[in-house]
């Protein structure tokens, strides 16, 4: 079977899938941490919803990145995986500020 990394790479040849895939980057990110996070805490998608009193299709759903969940999801799935939710902005060096 194929690694996702390996497709990837492939896919990475293609600028449309490029373009793309860095509109998605910050959603993909945070997909990968929710995911690590959960894991690393030993919880199953079924028992992180447990926690968080809601179900594991809504778990699924913020692990694909197809629904960002809001500051009050992330600060209880910080207490239901027993980590602390910080959230930083870093600055772009491509982008320009707009006033």
């Amino acid at each position: 079977m194929t690694k996702i990394r390996e497709l990837h790479k492939q896919w990475s040849s293609d600028p449309d899938y490029r373009e793309a895939f860095e509109k998605l980057s910050t959603e993909f990110e945070l997909a990968r941490v929710l995911i690590e996070t959960r894991t690393g805490a030993g919880l199953t998608q079924e028992e992180l919803a447990k926690r968080m009193e809601t179900t594991q299709s809504a778990i699924a759903r913020m692990e694909s990145g197809k629904q960002l969940p809001s500051a009050g999801t992330l600060k209880r799935f910080a207490t239901a995986t027993g980590t602390h939710l910080k959230i930083t902005f870093t600055r772009d060096p491509c982008a320009t500020p707009t006033q």
